[in-house]
């Protein structure tokens, strides 16, 4: 388990170890090409492939992609539909092929919603990836920051019921290990593509000290060439986690 950037300064490079990503714009890059929007989430899965075996090549140890938040489900019914039927199809052609790759993929998030054939097919693609380590991609389906956190207290209450009448007891520590996400380094770079500026309930709690990068771009047009960009503008950051930047240039 990986420590907290609030309790201790962690360790970064001029590579990303875990980049986190918002892959927004599918549908309007299909309505824009009187396309319907499903057809931008179609080609949004090419992009994803393309994003991972760029990240692989750049050294990134961690890629956590969203997916599908829990706030998704308001989306027309049609829709959701047919993005449940593309997350079936996808994990059906594309697993053996991260295998082949040495990636190891996790799905996090509230996935009982989901109906038995996708959890069956996210439970074996996650066995079958469980041994790689060049790359851990993350996809979060039915995911929201703030359900990771609530349903982390609630573990860890029903592990430990005796904090109930301690609360002063519960701290970082003691709450981190049953977050979803309590594989992985806290991310060091987050994009979001599509033009909005907000994380929308992703990571909430891992966000904290997060580089923050928005594009204009859409995520089927998103590139390796504009993930450099992203990593270029990545480098030019001052990471104090707290510290002064006559600390920083003190101890360099």
């Amino acid at each position: 388990m990986h420590k907290s950037s609030t309790l201790a300064v962690p360790e970064h490079s001029d590579v990303p170890r875990h980049l986190a990503i918002i892959m927004d714009g599918n549908g309007r890059w299909a309505t824009q090409r009187f396309l319907p929007r499903t057809a931008g989430h179609v080609r949004g899965v090419q992009t994803v492939r393309r994003v991972v075996e760029a990240c692989g090549r750049r050294g990134v140890g961690y890629l956590s992609l969203f997916a599908f938040s829990s706030e998704n489900w308001r989306r027309p019914p049609e829709e959701v539909s047919r993005l449940m039927r593309l997350f079936v199809q996808t994990l059906e052609k594309e697993v053996g092929k991260l295998g082949d790759q040495g990636v190891r993929l996790r799905v996090v998030g509230d996935i009982a919603a989901f109906e038995p054939r996708l959890q069956e097919l996210i439970r074996a693609a996650e066995e079958r990836t469980a041994h790689n380590d060049a790359l851990h991609l993350t996809v979060a389906a039915n995911y929201g920051g703030r359900w990771d956190i609530l349903q982390a207290m609630k573990r860890l209450l029903a592990e430990r019921p005796e904090l109930a009448s301690d609360p002063q007891a519960i701290d970082e520590a003691a709450l981190t290990p049953y977050l979803s996400m309590a594989f992985a380094p806290e991310p060091d770079l987050f994009i979001r593509t599509g033009g909005e500026q907000r994380i929308s309930n992703f990571l909430v709690w891992q966000l904290a000290y997060t580089e923050l990068y928005f594009t204009e771009r859409y995520w089927p047009d998103f590139s390796a060439h504009d993930l450099d960009e992203a990593f270029e503008w990545y480098r030019t950051r001052e990471r104090r986690f707290g510290r002064t930047s006559a600390q920083l240039k003190g101890s360099a």
